[in-house]
């Protein structure tokens, strides 16, 4: 008999804080350095510079590393990303830094934080020790919604990500921009939790796949597939309703603005695609691959719990960012009665019935407007079984 193959160690969760300039994710990253829930954690920032570090409990330094009293070790990019990650790990594989837990890197200002995700999913061994947790996208409520107006990369940095953290949430009294920006935040990502920066740090760092001890967490948390089809149906509802009643509710003023605001907002899409029956493995490669190859640029995320048939007792999480997508996990038993395979994809200027088309096509369905199931034979993307 072989000896059993080594079973890997758990991935290392890792959490990308995102966020436009002056949001306030330097205070927030102050605050959550002081958590004793940061214990074990390592916090990557882009310069030491940018952040004010020097009031912290700085216990040692070394070349480019500081260890704070919270127990949190953080540690400045001035190279390449990839490099500090193999980095970490090899000192925590020898025993020279303690073994952290998690790790947080937090992006410049204009970052997307797409090419980060990229380079960690992509690469063949990080990908093995470090698993994608979750985005946290720091945005400011009193200017929130002039910076969505203004920059498309702020939405798309808002509709990637898992919890939306709103700051400043003081400085507005009547809390009117706190109202307006939920709700448009919502619309724009319904799946994701939107917290105020007061809220405790557990919440703002884990609250994606994996916990605080990092171990896979609630599944359906992170997917929130029900408040993505509940988004979808409101949508189609109110685009209905629209089609009669044009803007009442606007008082004129309004109106112009209104239209004007919303145009990066509405490129941006997030549905649901789900299967009852089991999903043979080549299949859903190959459903990836196409749409991967044909739609790359426009897939933000793609997250999805899926049972393969070769083994429909362990689903597979697929966690995906445009071009890469990536199998975080294989979990020991279905979070849930609900055995359904479900994919979520946030994608930017995609119909859904691009994406549905394929789907179906791949699973063997026949085709909405194509009754016909004879039809579909013809179709280079039906599978022939």
């Amino acid at each position: 008999m072989t000896n059993a193959p080594m079973t890997p160690p758990a991935p290392i969760p890792l959490t990308i804080l995102t966020g436009f300039l002056g949001a306030g994710k330097t205070t927030l990253l102050n605050r959550m350095l002081k958590s004793p829930a940061l214990q074990d954690t390592v916090v990557i920032i882009n310069e030491f510079g940018e952040i004010g570090l020097d009031h912290l409990l700085v216990e040692t330094v070394e070349e480019g590393m500081v260890l704070l009293s919270a127990g949190c070790l953080c540690c400045s990019v001035r190279g390449d990303l990839i490099a500090t990650l193999e980095d970490l790990l090899r000192k925590r594989d020898n025993g020279r830094i303690l073994p952290f837990k998690r790790v947080i890197i937090e992006t410049t200002g204009l970052a997307d934080p797409a090419p980060i995700l990229h380079a960690v999913l992509y690469h063949p061994y990080l990908s093995l020790r470090y698993a994608v947790e979750g985005v946290v996208t720091v945005i400011d409520t009193i200017n929130g919604a002039q910076t969505l107006d203004a920059h498309r990369e702020a939405v798309k940095q808002a509709a990637v990500a898992e919890r939306i953290v709103l700051t400043k949430t003081d400085l507005d009294q009547d809390r009117t921009s706190l109202a307006g920006l939920q709700e448009r935040l919502r619309q724009l990502n319904p799946g994701a939790a939107i917290l105020t920066a007061d809220a405790p740090v557990e919440e703002i760092v884990a609250g994606g796949l994996f916990g605080l001890d990092g171990k896979i967490a609630d599944v359906a948390e992170w997917l929130k597939t029900e408040a993505v089809e509940e988004a979808e149906r409101s949508s189609h509802a109110h685009q209905h309703a629209h089609h009669h009643h044009g803007h009442d509710g606007d008082h004129g003023h309004g109106h112009h603005h209104h239209h004007d605001v919303n145009r990066h907002d509405e490129r941006i899409r997030a549905f649901c695609l789900t299967s009852d029956q089991p999903i043979r493995q080549g299949t859903l490669d190959m459903f990836l691959d196409l749409l991967r190859s044909s739609q790359g640029a426009k897939l933000l995320r793609v997250k999805g719990l899926v049972a393969l048939a070769e083994d429909p007792e362990h689903p597979v999480v697929i966690h995906g960012v445009q071009h890469v997508i990536h199998v975080p996990a294989i979990l020991p038993r279905w979070p849930s009665e609900d055995r359904r395979s479900r994919i979520v994809f946030i994608v930017d200027d995609l119909e859904r019935e691009t994406v549905e088309k394929l789907w179906n096509a791949f699973l063997g369905r026949p085709a909405v407007d194509e009754p016909d199931a004879a039809a579909l034979s013809d179709n280079p993307l039906s599978l022939r079984r």
